[in-house]
Order: structure tokens, then C-alpha cells, then sequence
């Protein structure tokens, strides 16, 4: 694919980023009041997308008040950070009250730089009344054993009864020995061995729980709002691991529709504490973007982006990150080492070669209410998306899809050159020098 040349207009509109906080004026400007602001990463695995999206979080929670941080990770893992950062924890640093994410990829939440924004969390907090302070969820429904062993332990607390009849719908679950996957295989070839209903009992179960406590006004209403989120989500996580061996459309679809809907609840809950519902939602381009201007909204994939967008119009603002090239903490493969890999420069035909030619090392484009940039920038290019696995040999296939980035965010923030992200336990050899780009192969 010929790459596009250069527009003189779209370069006029791009905002240098150059020394800090202050060259992200115009993106707030644009967010106004807006209550709910979607930061996104083209890569799980890099420093300056965690740093800048930290810098334009910490601005939006001094100066507009924002409530919530809200990130694509397990809702239990991230409980225990919100737990720290609104000082309801034992933990004494920000290292150990990252200590749950344990589970692949560690280092996407494990690293240095969240390490470093939730210890400025927790100092800001500290001047904040208990009911005004920020608070730290999980989007994500991976935490299916975990999140039943948290509402097993809190019903254990407050209704030993509840408990009682809470494990035992929860056993069915016990023959798979914590596999989700051997779960969802099982489930999806031998219906009577589905554990459906039982966690639909017990989510109803839990909401008559919680309504009591309400009404007696006795509960901890942080610590019962997590143990209803755990119900809800060992419901949609059920149907997740269920739908993982049938399409891959209808998974993607359940994943993203509970992360949405967990927006929601945290919205309501903020509500319920009297703050304003007004959330950063940190997660990967292609969970933040809208996915009906990309190929995977064409082949029927939605996510957050367009589900937010679709409910709240202009009171959602999307933003994208891209990089030319640089480095990255990434795998090989799932559940392997997270090693630093060369990221090789934008393809071809891409909007990461289309910005690297524009010869900025950062830039900023203000998309929305623009109509003349929109019209001026490239409608249908390729767009990259790196994960927790990067395969170089295979990057067209495997991290390039076809976008309309006008459409799909209403801020890009453009980094030409950027580096790996540091986990907090780097695996042995991340520190090495990098090899070559066609290291092993010499071609």
C-alpha cells in the first residue's frame, strides 16, 4: 500500500507536545465537562502511554474532579489499589498494594509507572474528605475463582447464612480445579454441566443481601458495592469462559459489554456517595475507540468506546495513542515472559507512518468540532495494535486492522518514538540490550 503524503493543514493542527502537563490545554479544553474520558494505549506493554495518560489523569481529577480511575484490569486485583489509595488497607507502599496482579500479563499493571500513580492517588486523597476521594476499579472479567472466593469471604462477614447458600450454588464449579477455559469447554459441549443457573440464584441472592443492608444502613457501602460487583461479575464471566469456544465475535462482545456495564455501576455508586459520576477509563485502543469505524465493527465486534459513546454522545471523549516504532514489553506467546521487544516502524499505508512523516517526536490532534482536519485526514488506513504479545514476523496480520481514525476517536496523542514499560520483577534478561530487529534470523 503507497503511503500517504503529508498534509500541510493536518500538520497546522497538531499541537507540539513538548515539556508537560500544560501542552495537554487544548485536550482539556475539549473535554470540559465531560464525565467520562477514555484514554487508550496502542500497546500494553509501553512507558510513555502509562506516563502521559497518568499526566492528563492526575489534571483531570485536581482540576475538573474527576471520581473514578477505571482500567481494563480484574476487578478484584484493582479493589485492593482502591482499598490503598482511599486508605482502607493494611499496605504500606503502592508495591504491595499492587501485590493481587500476579495473574498474565503481571507487568501491565506491575510497573513502574502505575506503581507511581497510585502512590500520588493515595497523597492526593490524603487531603480529601473520606467521601470525596478518588477511587481505583477493575473493568475486566477474567477473575471468575477469584472474584467467588471474595463474595464467599465478605458473605462470611456480614451473613453467615447467605455464605452457606452461596457456596454451595459456587461448588459446582469446584470439578474444574479454578480452569476458566476447562470450565467454558466443558460448559460449551456439555450443557448439564453449565453452572448457569446457579450463579443467576446466586446474584439474586446477593441483591436481596445488599438491599437489607441498605435499608439498615449498616454496611460498609464500599466493601458491599465490591461484593455485588464480584456477583455480577461470576455471572458474565461465566458466559464469558461459555462463548470462548463458540464465535470469537460473541466473547469479544460479552467482555466488552461487561466492561461497559461496570462503568455504569461505578457511575451509579459514585452517585449513591454523593460525588459527581465523572470517571478516566484507562484500556487499549481497541477496547476505547469506536469500533464501528474500524473493520472489527464491520465484522460485528462492538467495545467500550462505541457503547459509551452510543449512551453518553459528547459527554464521552474517546483518545488514541500511536507510536512510529521504539520498543515494547510484550510476549511471544500467552502466558509467557514479558520480554523487551523492537517495535518496527509503522508499515506502509498506516496512520503511524502518515504522523511519523510530519517530523514531530510528540503531537496532539484536537479531532472533534475540527470538520477540516476530519476531511483533510486519511479516512481508511491501517491502524497497529500491540497487546501483551507481539509478533513481529507476522505484523500485518496479527497487530494491523484498517481504521477511520477521524471517526473512531475524537483526540489522538502521537508519540514517534517511545520504549518498553518497566515491570516492577522485569523477567531475567529484560535489562539486556536490545537485538537487532531481524534477530535470530539475520535476513
Amino acid at each position: 500500500m503507497a503511503p500517504s503524503a503529508p498534509s500541510k493543514s493536518v500538520l497546522a493542527a497538531a499541537h507540539h507536545i513538548r515539556s508537560g502537563p500544560a501542552d495537554y490545554d487544548p485536550l482539556l479544553d475539549l473535554i470540559g465537562d465531560a464525565h467520562y474520558v477514555l484514554l487508550g494505549e496502542a500497546s500494553h506493554g509501553t512507558h510513555e502511554f502509562y506516563l502521559e495518560r497518568a499526566l492528563i489523569t492526575q489534571r483531570l481529577i485536581r482540576e475538573k474532579g474527576f471520581s473514578a480511575v477505571a482500567v481494563e484490569a480484574d476487578w478484584p486485583d484493582a479493589f485492593r489499589v482502591n482499598r490503598f489509595v482511599r486508605f482502607h488497607s493494611h499496605d504500606s507502599d503502592a508495591t504491595t498494594a499492587l501485590s493481587d496482579f500476579q495473574r498474565f500479563p503481571a507487568w501491565m499493571w506491575r510497573n513502574t509507572e502505575v506503581r507511581d500513580f497510585i502512590a500520588w492517588l493515595r497523597d492526593f486523597n490524603s487531603e480529601r474528605s473520606k467521601s470525596s476521594r478518588t477511587g481505583f476499579y477493575g473493568l475486566d472479567l477474567y477473575s471468575l475463582f477469584t472474584s467467588i472466593e471474595a463474595v464467599l469471604a465478605y458473605l462470611q462477614k456480614v451473613d453467615p447464612e447467605a455464605a452457606r447458600r452461596a457456596r454451595y450454588r459456587y461448588s459446582c464449579f469446584e470439578h474444574f480445579g479454578e480452569d476458566s477455559q476447562a470450565y467454558g469447554y466443558s460448559a460449551t459441549f456439555d450443557l448439564g454441566r453449565s453452572c448457569e443457573d446457579e450463579v443467576v440464584r446466586q446474584l439474586t441472592d446477593m441483591s436481596r443481601v445488599a438491599a437489607e443492608m441498605r435499608a439498615e444502613a449498616t454496611a460498609d457501602v464500599e466493601e458491599l458495592f465490591a461484593a455485588e460487583q464480584n456477583s455480577r461479575l461470576v455471572l458474565n464471566a461465566e458466559r464469558y469462559y461459555r462463548s470462548m469456544f463458540a464465535a470469537r465475535v460473541s466473547s469479544w462482545n460479552l467482555r466488552d459489554t461487561h466492561m461497559a456495564q461496570t462503568v455504569d455501576a461505578i457511575a451509579e455508586h459514585l452517585v449513591s456517595r454523593g460525588q459527581k459520576p465523572k470517571i478516566v477509563i484507562w484500556a487499549h485502543n481497541s477496547h476505547l475507540g469506536d469500533a464501528r469505524a474500524t473493520e472489527m465493527g464491520r465484522g460485528g465486534e462492538l467495545n467500550v468506546g462505541q457503547l459509551l459513546r452510543q449512551k453518553h454522545g459528547d459527554n464521552a471523549v474517546l483518545v488514541g495513542f500511536t507510536t512510529y516504532g521504539g520498543s515494547v514489553t510484550a510476549a511471544d506467546d500467552w502466558d509467557g515472559e514479558g520480554q523487551r521487544k523492537t517495535v518496527r516502524p509503522g508499515m506502509r499505508g498506516s496512520y503511524e507512518e502518515y504522523f511519523h512523516q510530519f517530523g514531530l517526536d510528540r503531537m496532539l490532534l484536537i479531532l472533534r468540532g475540527n470538520d477540516a482536519l476530519r476531511r483533510e485526514l486519511p479516512s481508511k488506513l491501517l491502524e497497529r495494535a500491540i497487546g501483551v504479545i507481539y509478533r513481529p514476523q507476522s505484523e500485518r496480520v496479527s497487530h494491523y486492522f484498517q481504521a477511520n481514525l477521524a471517526d473512531q476517536f475524537d483526540a489522538v496523542i502521537h508519540i514517534d518514538q517511545t520504549r518498553a514499560l518497566e515491570p516492577l520483577e522485569p523477567a531475567p534478561g529484560w535489562h539486556l540490550p536490545e537485538p537487532p530487529e531481524t534477530f535470530p534470523s539475520g535476513l
